[in-house]
């Protein structure tokens, strides 16, 4: 049954403003024509050494921010502020857990709140402790690390790998999380044993991203999947063919360049890491041509737009940044990965430029996420906007070219 949303959401609000009762709220999602602040938002209570506080975490469409506030019992208002502030916001539900109870609160197209609320089989005790061992999606002694040796033999992470592992980490995260989105907005199909899912990692290299991918998905998701990594080296395809035999792996590695590989059947989810410039637009080229449900694509460098600049004339007002040769490359990454953005987006996707991993691991830290939605967009203000970009910088992106 509905009821007022805003009598609804004084009791989540009570409830949140508890630090006995609470164990952690989430509020996510929008409501129709509406767009809140964050993404997400995420609240608990930790005890620090000032004494306990509200900590709240709230996701834009990249990362993370943390703010700690005074507890209500303590007599401030600074979690009163928060919430109320966060309950003002537009979100499409709320997900309250208490001591005893879950509250799900969701929002409807007329404005009224729906809640249902379950009892816990048993009352459980909130986490207080202020950091968390954050919760990894492989472990660090998961055979997949051992045999690619980010971890010894013991199973222990390599100081000098852990850049590494923390990029398959956040890799599959992201893989996760577009994956399921996909699922649950039937823009992907659920994969079945007779009919498993196709993913293509293109310029694989030595497979680290495409053994945690295909380890991650099988072994802890279970979901059947049917991976081929490609790439130009003869090496790198004996080198993987001889770690998936060792693993167990059922995973495919052919020899081709990324442009000119032909695979059958079509993959419904593509991978291009990091690879070389072109290169990444080849991959896209090759997503669009299977209609690829996902891809996921994090660019190298942008030496093709960058040598662009160069030798073009500097359109009005810009000369100051292109004069700088380190703001010249910086302007060319922007560029190149806004015009990829946009020529997806012509081509029926709906398209995030997100961060990949923080850039004190790898200045390699942007990811294109595409998901396919409709058909190609021919006209409009889309097309119209990447016109005069190109005109105005006189740019020959060489995905426009590869897409025709």
């Amino acid at each position: 049954m509905s009821e007022p949303l805003l009598r609804a959401l004084n009791r989540m609000r009570s409830l949140i403003l508890d630090p006995d009762v609470l164990v952690k709220a989430v509020a996510s999602g929008r409501q129709k024509g509406e767009q809140p602040t964050w993404r997400r938002a995420e609240l608990r209570y930790v005890d620090l050494k000032a004494g306990r506080h509200l900590q709240v975490v709230t996701y834009d469409a990249t990362q993370a921010f943390t703010s700690n506030h005074v507890a209500p019992s303590d007599g401030s208002t600074a979690a009163r502020d928060a919430v109320d502030e966060l309950l003002d916001q537009p979100f499409a539900s709320w997900h309250v857990e208490t001591t005893t109870q879950t509250h799900q609160l969701r929002v409807t197209k007329k404005l009224e709140a729906v809640v249902h609320t379950t009892d816990r089989a048993a009352p459980v005790e909130a986490e207080r402790a202020h950091d968390r061992d954050k919760s990894r999606l492989l472990p660090e002694d998961d055979p997949v690390f051992v045999a690619l040796g980010i971890s010894d033999q013991e199973g222990r992470l390599k100081p000098s790998r852990q850049a590494k592992y923390r990029q398959v980490e956040e890799f599959l995260r992201l893989l996760d999380s577009s994956i399921t989105d996909a699922f649950d907005k039937g823009r992907l199909r659920r994969p079945t044993a007779d009919d498993p899912l196709r993913i293509a990692d293109l310029g694989c290299g030595n497979a680290y991203l495409t053994f945690a991918a295909d380890r991650y998905l099988t072994s802890v998701r279970g979901l059947p999947v049917r991976l081929v990594g490609v790439d130009v080296k003869e090496q790198s395809r004996d080198h993987n063919s001889a770690v998936a035999a060792d693993l167990g792996v059922a995973a495919e590695f052919v020899v081709g360049t990324i442009g000119g590989v032909e695979l059958d059947p079509v993959p419904e989810v593509v991978l291009a890491l990091h690879a070389c410039d072109t290169a990444t637009d080849e991959a896209l080229a090759q997503a669009v041509g299977w209609g690829a449900r996902l891809v996921l694509a994090a660019p190298c460098c942008h030496h093709d737009v960058a040598a662009q600049l160069r030798k073009a004339p500097t359109p009005s007002p810009y000369a100051m940044v292109t004069r700088h040769g380190i703001l010249r490359e910086r302007l060319a990454d922007t560029l190149t990965d806004a015009l990829r953005a946009s020529l997806m987006r012509q081509q029926g996707y709906r398209v995030d430029v997100v961060q990949f991993v923080e850039s004190q691991h790898t200045p390699r830290n942007t990811m294109l996420r595409a998901v396919r939605t409709g058909a190609p967009v021919k006209g409009g203000s889309v097309r119209k906007e990447y016109d005069e970009l190109v005109t105005t910088w006189g740019l020959h992106p060489r995905l426009a070219e590869l897409l025709g």
